[in-house]
């Protein structure tokens, strides 16, 4: 892999984040704390940049990664909708569990919630993705990167790429509790967050 920077943000808050409820592939939009976060991102890429960077900038075509990313891009005085959008970066699917919030889940399916809990990377909801899965996307859009660039786009696509780009652990990875309000700087094997 060459060595570049990827500058990645994790969508803003939507109210199914607020309620601790699987989102995977659905479209939730984000919430007003959500579009906060999204604008404060963007001080934050234009306070680093300055007027002009020349990056990419991509996100998951779901709509609150790329609502994320026309606030930041229109923070940044850009055309919010000068980006690119990669259907590899879409989060991972929950199968049976969009929808419910993770008590239901837990009062629901306790041998299956224990179990989500002990082997995370792997864990596969009927119908939906492991992180494993994940990774068979994410790894060959990573290895077509050979720039810096700017990414929005999910909590799971976030920690396999964390697992892949600072060698973290597969189970330390998938149980990180992903920031949204933070950009996280993976460069050479190390982490900054901004």
């Amino acid at each position: 892999m060459n060595s570049r920077t990827i500058y990645f943000i994790r969508h803003g808050e939507t109210d199914w984040n607020a309620e601790l409820r699987f989102q995977g592939q659905k479209d939730v939009p984000l919430n007003e704390k959500g579009r906060l976060q999204a604008r404060l991102q963007g001080t934050k890429l234009a306070r680093r940049f300055g007027a002009a960077p020349a990056l990419p900038f991509v996100s998951s075509p779901l709509d609150r990664a790329r609502e994320t990313m026309e606030i930041i891009r229109a923070e940044m005085g850009f055309d919010p909708k000068n980006y690119a959008i990669d259907g590899r970066l879409i989060e991972a699917s929950y199968g049976e569990l969009e929808g419910i919030t993770l008590a239901e889940f837990k009062r629901r399916n306790p041998l299956v919630h224990r179990r989500r809990k002990r082997e995370r990377w792997e864990f596969c909801p009927r119908g939906g993705e492991s992180h494993e899965m994940v990774l068979g996307r994410i790894q060959p859009w990573l290895e077509e990167q050979d720039r810096d660039i700017v990414v929005v786009a999910h909590g799971v696509v976030g920690r396999v790429l964390r697992h892949l780009l600072v060698g973290i652990e597969r189970e330390e990875a998938a149980g990180y509790p992903f920031p949204q309000d933070r950009i996280l700087i993976w460069r050479d094997g190390r982490e900054e967050q901004l």
